[in-house]
């Protein structure tokens, strides 16, 4: 019997290489002595033994047909806001999936929309393959989109879809489709967490970082929707930069030491919103939006009560996948409306969301990590669509 390489027999039982022509090739063969030897054997009987394989492989994954590397633009309100960084990688992952360019990302840093329209109207010059638009107001880009979309380029929204009004929505534009969180209905769900942590109803705070702007301002107005006379609200504004959040809500909570709970409609608020209350030497039930930063950690600690979480990486790889597959089918593949979640996470049930990851943008690398096992445990669905 031939010595075999300890390199070849691992290799061969990684890869689960059956008795066969292969392997009996592969072990019948000369020169297997030294890990060289061994690894090129290895190379030449893996490559036959799975050529047909590779091919049933790549059938079995798609074969999508050779297209433009067709470029696309994301607009945004808050470019640098951390919340955002699981969305930029969606995009670019997405992207490189679809053997595309990465994505273009910019727009405001300050939700200002003079500057988003004008970052749309210059995709909408250079001739953008589709622009994905996260469209806080109603108004604001009624045109901009019907010139894109006159002009065949496909908009899509992502994270805001016009506003609310009395609970109603009103988009205001004529884009393809929404992919984002059911604003509205997620600050109802919001409400009804308020109303267990603080039965009876009192003095509470919402902060948000900027009043009326139709990503956030729905979740204040459904909150507000279900909480009832009991409950007297104030509305905070914290900026739009996350910066000034935490002395902003500092500054509240030292001024309002009786306030029976703390809660924020936004990311940046919600990040520093457990610090806050704590600097403020208040022991309070508190809540707000998103898993990024030191949110999940706060929940952990008993900092903060629960947040909601609307996956933002699904908000930059949907549209980006949907804008190519409207172009591969030549408008056929029309994307749909798609809510990208309303999962409230508290102590008992945040260990998913723990790991450092690129869909919660605490790491760069790519990693694929296990789901954890055990029974799925989700609620019995409510509707069928």
């Amino acid at each position: 019997m031939k010595k075999v390489d300890p390199v070849v027999d691992e290799a061969i039982q990684t890869l689960n290489m059956k008795d066969g022509p292969s392997r009996r090739r592969l072990l019948g063969g000369a020169g297997l002595f030294s890990a060289t030897a061994a690894a090129s054997a290895l190379i030449s009987a893996c490559t036959s033994s799975s050529s047909s394989s590779a091919a049933a492989t790549a059938e079995a994954a798609g074969s999508f047909p050779t297209t433009p590397k067709w470029q696309f633009w994301f607009v945004n309100h808050v470019t640098t806001n951390s919340f955002f960084t699981p969305t930029q990688y969606g995009m670019a992952d997405a992207a490189s999936l679809l053997g595309l360019p990465t994505p273009k990302w910019g727009g405001s840093n300050n939700s200002v929309i003079s500057d988003m329209v004008n970052y749309f109207n210059t995709a909408v010059a250079a001739k953008a393959d589709g622009i994905a638009l996260a469209a806080i107001s109603n108004t604001a880009f009624t045109t901009p989109v019907a010139t894109a979309m006159n002009d065949g380029i496909p908009v899509i929204t992502y994270n805001a879809d016009g506003e609310y009004v009395h609970g109603v929505p009103s988009i205001g534009t004529n884009r393809l489709a929404y992919v984002g969180q059911s604003l509205y209905v997620s600050g109802q769900s919001m409400g009804e967490q308020i109303k267990a942590l603080v039965p009876g109803g009192g003095d509470i705070v919402i902060f948000i970082a900027t009043v009326g702007t139709g990503n956030i301002q729905p979740r204040y107005d459904g909150a507000v929707s279900v909480l009832g006379s009991n409950y007297t609200v104030a509305e905070v504004a914290t900026g739009a930069q996350q910066s000034a959040e935490p002395a902003a809500e500092k500054a509240y909570l030292l001024g309002h030491p009786h306030v029976k709970g703390a809660f924020a409609v936004d990311s940046g608020s919600t990040i520093v919103l457990g610090p806050s209350i704590k600097a403020a030497g208040l022991s309070i039930p508190s809540g707000g939006f998103d898993t990024t930063g030191n949110t999940v950690p706060n929940i952990q600690s008993g900092l903060m009560d629960f947040t909601i979480y609307q996956d933002p990486y699904l908000q930059g790889f949907l549209p980006t996948l949907y804008m190519y597959l409207f172009k591969l089918s030549g408008g056929v593949l029309a994307p749909p409306d798609t809510d990208t979640g309303l999962s409230v996470v508290n102590k008992n049930n945040v260990a998913p969301y723990v790991a450092d990851s690129r869909f919660q943008g605490s790491t760069t690398a790519q990693k694929y990590i296990p789901v954890p096992a055990g029974p799925i445990k989700e609620p019995l669905a409510t509707t069928s669509t």
